[in-house]
């Protein structure tokens, strides 16, 4: 017997098979105008890729803001609770999650039994989130993935604003007047740094720190997080798919 999580957030849906010792199969897909339709397909999916009946899955557990279009999960758990249960399993020294998703950042706080104790949410703005990062490399016409690359040598420029909006106009405005993309992209990574500080300061973080969400996949924004909190952080492969690793755990 098996138990699947499905975190379906704003940009992604991920998906995550646990066997009550290990992950087995993960799976993502962008979430698209249909929650419903994209973590049905995500079952269908690995569950082919591992090769068990449905009549073998002993729970389906749904979390992330479109948890609520599951209509097929047996229960739904929110985000929260799930990092929590994720960054446990990974790790059960593990005392802080930063979450930097979609389209909102999250500081948990964790006992020493993986239960969350305390949280702060950034969901009110997308400034310093992926959408944010994602709109930032559209204006400078390149891949999101190469954020990290182009920025890892370069002296950032300042981004004066964290409005989505005025941040894409001055982007525009640096391309036009010859700034190297490269001080862009270390500008646009050490914004979204600080834009993280500021949420992670207004709480009394415990080592040991693990970095999830999708914009964890940048080498360089943990490097500048580390520098800034000074703190040594961790993250894995696993890191874009905790909260359906939490929520698969939470179904075994």
């Amino acid at each position: 017997m098996i138990s699947i999580g499905i975190d379906v957030g704003s940009v992604a849906a991920k998906i995550a098979a646990f066997d009550g010792e290990k992950i087995i199969a993960t799976g993502i897909l962008p979430t698209g105008w249909s929650p419903k339709g994209v973590g049905e397909q995500l079952l269908k999916d690995i569950l082919k890729k591992i090769n068990i009946p449905r009549s073998q899955v002993k729970s389906i557990v749904g979390t992330g803001y479109g948890r609520v279009s599951l209509p097929f999960v047996d229960k739904k758990v929110t985000e929260i609770t799930c990092h929590g249960k994720g960054a446990y399993f990974i790790n059960p020294r593990i005392r802080t999650v930063i979450d930097i998703g979609g389209q909102d950042s999250k500081v948990i706080k964790l006992d020493d039994t993986g239960m969350v104790v305390d949280f702060l949410m950034n969901d009110k703005c997308a400034a310093g989130t992926g959408r944010f990062l994602q709109v930032m490399a559209n204006a400078l016409q390149i891949d999101i993935s190469e954020l990290s690359t182009l920025a890892s040598k370069a002296e950032p420029v300042n981004i004066s604003s964290m409005c989505t909006v005025f941040a894409e106009s001055e982007v525009v405005s640096l391309i036009a007047e010859g700034t190297p993309k490269e001080k862009i992209a270390a500008g646009l990574l050490q914004s979204v740094c600080n834009k993280t500080y500021s949420l992670v300061s207004k709480m009394d973080i415990e080592e040991k720190v693990f970095f999830s969400g999708g914009v964890s996949k940048s080498n360089k924004l943990k490097e500048l997080l580390e520098e800034k909190l000074e703190i040594e952080i961790m993250s894995t492969e696993e890191s874009q798919f905790l909260g359906a690793i939490g929520a698969a755990i939470i179904g075994f």
